[in-house]
């Protein structure tokens, strides 16, 4: 049984469709990544799973439960962490543990178990006694996800969980969340960082409310057709303006390079070089290379959208 499903999931605001026929399954112990960029649908998606809203059209199961017939169940088997986890600033961190143990309905009988588990799995224990408002960004998010987790929830749903987050801290948390797949808890985590959607077993990339792929990352990056130039030179965002206004192919800017994508590579090296050399301008590398998840995100958004 598919841990979460959704079919033809909708949900408007007003005229506007936040998701749109939203059809995917996760498997239970996998982690599963929706990555896209902010108003892509991704936090609605995830309210519309956690029950938090009803959809417009269409339907989604949890664990085998309804999201809209079989609400409060669903919430006893969930884990969820927002954007804004509601931490208390005041509370010191084994108070905001325990705060959230009582909201869940966690037994007294096991408790403290199961909060020093946390503690230890969050790598928290040295902080147990610091006020929440006193921890840094990457502790605080390490102690939503061990709030999320105190009810033992089978499904865990992390909304952008290491937004705004140093690097360091963000491996952390990612190791944490390695360990609990050993657990077999399914993770289903939104992102915007596409390097993160690398560590996940499959993900759905995601753009205005519409599901453009979903796959194995190696599956996604297949679907992009043509070869991929990266191109090295002066004055990229000049030469970014000649190869779009010449249509060579789709060209997307990367710090100091140039992406472009080519139905052809000898045919579309040469018509770049060409480009280059009647705006006299040098090309300091021309290469072929392999698309990372941005190339494959970046072709598949409709032609109008500005790259």
């Amino acid at each position: 049984m598919d841990a979460i499903r959704a079919a033809n999931l909708t949900r408007r605001f007003g005229d506007h469709a936040a998701v749109d026929q939203l059809t995917l399954s996760v498997q239970q112990g996998e982690i599963f990544g929706l990555v896209g960029p902010d108003g892509a649908g991704k936090t609605t998606t995830m309210r519309l799973l956690t029950a938090i809203l009803a959809p417009s059209e269409g339907d989604a199961w949890v664990e085998g439960l309804h999201i809209v017939k079989d609400a409060d169940p669903i919430k006893d088997c969930i884990g969820y962490m927002s954007q804004r986890f509601g931490l208390y600033p005041d509370l010191t961190v084994l108070e905001n543990i325990d705060f959230y143990a009582d909201l869940y309905g966690v037994s007294r009988k096991g408790r403290s178990e199961r909060v020093d588990e946390l503690l230890a799995f969050s790598n928290l224990t040295p902080f147990k006694r610091r006020a929440a408002g006193n921890l840094s960004g990457g502790m605080k998010q390490k102690l939503g996800l061990a709030c999320a987790l105190v009810h033992t929830p089978r499904v865990l749903f992390l909304d952008e969980p290491t937004n705004g987050v140093d690097p360091v801290s963000r491996r952390d948390f990612w190791r944490i969340l390695y360990q609990l797949l050993q657990e077999q808890v399914t993770i289903f985590v939104s992102t915007s960082y596409l390097d993160e959607a690398e560590r996940c077993g499959r993900i759905g990339l995601m753009h205005q409310g519409h599901l453009l792929a979903c796959d194995t990352v190696a599956g996604v990056k297949q679907l992009m057709k043509g070869t991929l130039l990266e191109l090295r030179c002066p004055s990229t965002r000049r030469v970014c303006a000649l190869l779009r206004e010449a249509q060579v192919g789709s060209v997307a800017l990367f710090g100091d390079r140039l992406h472009v994508l080519v139905e052809d590579a000898d045919r579309g090296r040469r018509t770049v070089e060409a480009i280059l050399s009647a705006a006299a301008i040098p090309c300091l590398e021309l290469s072929v290379t392999e698309p990372s998840l941005e190339d494959v995100f970046m072709s598949a958004l409709p032609e109008e959208i500005d790259r």
